[in-house]
């Protein structure tokens, strides 16, 4: 009955195997976190609004007012994030293609003290995609002040462990990187009998 009734009005198979999906409902912060894994990008628009998320093995998409507004390939990593261009606002996209390579190469060029203080910067965000706004506006002062004042400030604001865009803006501002070398840190007392010493208080 089956070879001469139902064979041939079974349609074929899908061409791709059936793949399990998990769904959740979430409030969207500046990303998503896909199952402690790494953070995924949504649209900008849509921070602060509910959006349901289907996860599968291999990728994570979004979707708002039933339609599909994001979409990503699943990692294996523990840590970092996925972010597409499209996602962020306007005034941030303009860094997306920035890295702290051409960061530490840019800063080279300036000089020594601005190379040191540019990695500084990047290395004391969690991210370094953090740093970048700060980096590439410390750099651009090179464009206002020229390299050799900006890397005298830098060589200062390192002294001082000041290490943001103002602090450097501001020793340019106000002059003080063609001020006189900052005099050395104080020495400590010399030992004396009427010094209690820290182990006093211990």
């Amino acid at each position: 009955m089956f070879d001469e009734v139902e064979r041939d009005q079974l349609k074929p198979l899908p061409s791709t195997p059936f793949e399990y999906a998990e769904w959740k409902v979430a409030k969207v912060p500046s990303r998503l976190p896909c199952r402690g894994r790494q953070d995924v990008s949504v649209p900008h628009a849509l921070i602060g609004r509910r959006v349901d998320i289907r996860l599968t093995y291999r990728a994570v998409e979004i979707f708002f007012d039933h339609k599909r507004v994001a979409s990503h390939i699943r990692s294996s990593q523990r840590s970092g994030h996925i972010t597409v261009n499209e996602h962020m606002p306007k005034a941030h996209q303009r860094y997306a293609n920035t890295t702290p390579h051409t960061l530490r190469r840019e800063a080279a060029k300036v000089g020594t003290n601005t190379a040191i203080f540019i990695e500084r910067l990047l290395c004391d965000r969690p991210h370094p995609e953090q740093g970048y706004r700060s980096a590439q506006g410390v750099l651009s002062l090179a464009r206002r002040y020229e390299s050799d004042r900006l890397e005298l400030a830098c060589e200062r604001a390192l002294v001082i462990n000041a290490l943001s865009y103002s602090s450097v803006a501001n020793i340019l501002r106000s002059g003080l990187d063609q001020a006189p070398a900052m005099s050395e840190a104080v020495k400590p007392a010399p030992p004396h009998g009427n010094i209690r010493g820290k182990t006093y208080y211990q």
